[in-house]
């Protein structure tokens, strides 16, 4: 790791909201690709690179999703799918991460090649259970329902999600913010929460704060992705605040996708202040040509963070996580091993 980073080697380092089907290596496409004869819109990682990662700031979320095409554009078959969710396990790995969320929706990585949902699901749980297995990495698979494409469409790929329930720690309520807005998906979170899983929805990225207190009021949210326009009402800020919601904060995706226009205009600062929970992620490094630690060193110290505020949101990463205290603390001894270890 760099010495002069804002990681702390002796603790863990969490990633919770990382799309692994908004991570896929430019390699892995142009493979699938050739393998399968799909038409790319470049034969080469150079060539390649324009349309799929942003280069200038995306006209918004939808703007934003749009990049997606050409990385659900090869998964043809199960088999894509499971390498796809391996690969995001090991790029974790190099990463130096020591636990990490990866969510995904099946509805929309099926749609393209017209793949069984409930099969994709099932083949991206292998896939992260074996990344895990090969590199140590403690990894967890997170469903997302995809509100783009509507309520009864959502109740399929919950379907499909539920499943195979087993091999999931929680389901997130994605997509099209604006158009489709949480209220029409309380039955969806009432099966969730039925089934057990917990329950974390993107709010307060393209929508304004009522949309994060209606995710949290109206769905049973416990995170929060994104979030950050809470802060233009006081009282959702408080409301996070007193409930101890926290925020899975995408700094550099926030700047892509224009919720931002600049790292120093982004209201992570003033959350923390005001005693917010949160903790920085990468959302879709694929697209966004970035890894977490490019969040902790660059983006971060850019928002105005000192190394003291990066720290705590290193420590908020862990407390946040979809698992037990004695997991937790199994994360901290080990990381401490390893610092020492690495240290002598």
């Amino acid at each position: 790791m760099n010495p002069d980073s804002h990681i702390d080697p002796g603790f863990p380092l969490c990633e919770l909201h990382r799309h692994l089907d908004g991570s896929v290596r430019l390699e892995t496409l142009l493979d699938l690709a050739d393998r399968h004869g799909i038409d790319l819109p470049g034969d080469s990682v150079a060539s390649l690179r324009p349309h799929v990662q942003v280069i200038d700031p995306a006209d918004g979320l939808m703007a934003f999703i749009a990049k997606f095409q050409w990385l659900t554009a090869v998964l043809v078959d199960t088999d894509a799918c499971r390498r796809v969710a391996r690969e995001n396990v090991h790029d974790a790995a190099h990463e130096g991460i020591d636990y990490i969320e990866l969510r995904f929706s099946p509805w929309f990585m099926a749609e393209t090649h017209g793949l069984q949902p409930q099969a994709v699901v099932e083949a991206v749980i292998d896939g992260v259970r074996a990344g895990a297995d090969e590199t140590g990495v403690d990894a967890r698979v997170i469903g997302i329902l995809s509100r783009t494409y509507g309520v009864e469409t959502c109740h399929r790929e919950l379907d499909a999600l539920l499943a195979c329930a087993d091999g999931l720690t929680a389901v997130d309520l994605a997509g099209d913010e604006k158009g489709f807005p949480a209220r029409l998906f309380r039955e969806h979170f009432d099966r969730v929460r039925d089934a057990g899983l917990h329950v974390t929805i993107h709010a307060g990225e393209a929508d304004g704060p009522d949309s994060v207190r209606a995710a949290i009021e109206d769905l049973g949210a416990e995170r929060i992705g994104h979030g950050i326009l809470a802060v233009r009402d006081p009282a959702v800020v408080e409301l996070l605040a007193m409930r101890g919601i926290g925020l899975e904060v995408c700094l550099t995706s926030n700047l892509h996708t224009s919720v931002v226009s600049d790292y120093r205009d982004h209201p992570l600062g003033d959350l923390m202040a005001h005693g917010v929970n949160a903790c920085l992620n990468t959302d879709d490094p694929g697209i966004s040509g970035i890894d977490l630690a490019h969040e902790y060193d660059v983006a971060a110290p850019a928002a105005g963070l000192d190394r003291s505020a990066i720290h705590r949101l290193q420590r908020q990463a862990l407390e946040m996580a979809f698992i037990s205290d004695d997991e937790r603390q199994n994360l901290r001894a080990r990381a401490a091993a390893d610092d020492t270890s690495h240290a002598s």
